[in-house]
């Protein structure tokens, strides 16, 4: 129904034709009552709805957060990682859309059935050996001669990056993410079949100066099984289920009762010119605004919480709390 709404333009547009005489209301209701007929296309058939697209969204939003964090602590240099499209297309349309060189990684994600891909864009991909071997992070497409120090160490560390994954399909399902296989050419991965509906998440990357694409390619036989779980009720039950847990209360009460704060106790405050403050010396006097029998201003973190009296406790200056102050402001006694 959402994409039958009209545009405002289209809505003025309808009536001023219907207001000129253009268009007759009578034969719009007429065609109203004819069957609208949509054309489906088997080939791209659409198996998720936009409710479990855009949980997939949402649960890469946290994968490309913490990919941002786990290459910039291994390469040492600014990656910034962003989901910039999530669409369900028909796995031929996939594989054709990619560099027919390219880096792939095809993954099990155990216990979920099948596998899923990652494909590498060479300018991100080669941007990450340069960084690993020391250099600026140039990008230099060398796919078709790849050493076998370099294929061990793209694979070492794209696998080290499968427990970002997991720890963001945790809200989901419990995944045991693997590599299984490095390839370098599409066409001689057949994951499923050509017409099989898959789910491609697109991460816009950059790395230094280079930038390029990390596509996620997940057939729906691995989602199958949890497609009940991508619905926002399903988000919100699980959100609504959890119960507070006293060892957790325990453990959070004690660790904000062990947090320090700087507290401070203002004697009092006063204003000199520059000159006078220029000619101080010793013995000079300087009287402050509040007189002796007055409370002084304990504060917290910089902002004021007590009226206090000063004294002495096993020869030490202290402070005795005689009131609070709420809001920040007192009066003087």
């Amino acid at each position: 129904m959402a994409d039958e709404v009209l545009s405002q333009n289209e809505i003025d547009a309808l009536l001023s034709a219907l207001s000129s005489g253009e268009m007759d209301a009578n034969q719009l209701k007429e065609e109203e009552k004819d069957k609208k007929v949509k054309v489906y296309d088997f080939k791209r058939a659409l198996r998720f709805s936009k409710d479990q697209i855009r949980s997939i969204s949402r649960i890469h939003d946290n994968f490309a957060r913490l990919l941002s964090t786990y290459f910039s602590a291994q390469l040492r240099t600014y990656v910034h990682i962003s989901v910039a499209s999530v669409d369900q297309i028909p796995y031929e349309e996939f594989i054709r859309s990619i560099p027919s060189k390219t880096i792939l990684n095809v993954y099990s994600v155990e216990p979920l059935d099948g596998r899923i891909i990652f494909e590498f864009n060479p300018n991100i991909a080669y941007a990450m050996m340069d960084r690993m071997l020391g250099g600026k992070g140039s990008s230099v497409n060398k796919i078709d001669n790849l050493t076998e120090i370099e294929t061990t160490l793209m694979s070492q560390l794209f696998e080290k990056a499968l427990d970002n994954l997991q720890e963001a399909w945790s809200s989901v399902v419990n995944i045991d993410p693997m590599l299984e296989d490095f390839e370098v050419n599409p066409q001689f991965l057949q994951l499923v079949s050509p017409n099989e509906t898959v789910v491609v998440v697109s991460l816009d990357t950059t790395i230094g100066d280079s930038s390029g694409m990390i596509n996620i390619c997940i057939p729906h036989v691995v989602l199958e099984p949890i497609i009940p779980k991508l619905s926002v009720h399903y988000w919100m039950q699980n959100e609504n289920s959890k119960e507070r847990k006293p060892e957790e209360y325990e453990s959070i009460s004690y660790n904000i009762k062990q947090t320090s704060l700087d507290m401070t106790a203002i004697l009092g405050e006063t204003s000199i010119t520059l000159e006078e403050f220029l000619f101080l010396g010793i013995d000079d006097t300087i009287v402050l605004d509040k007189s002796i029998d007055q409370a002084l201003t304990l504060q917290v973190d910089q902002e004021p919480k007590f009226l206090v009296q000063p004294g002495k406790k096993k020869q030490k200056i202290a402070v005795q709390v005689i009131d609070e102050i709420k809001g920040g402001d007192h009066d003087d006694e």
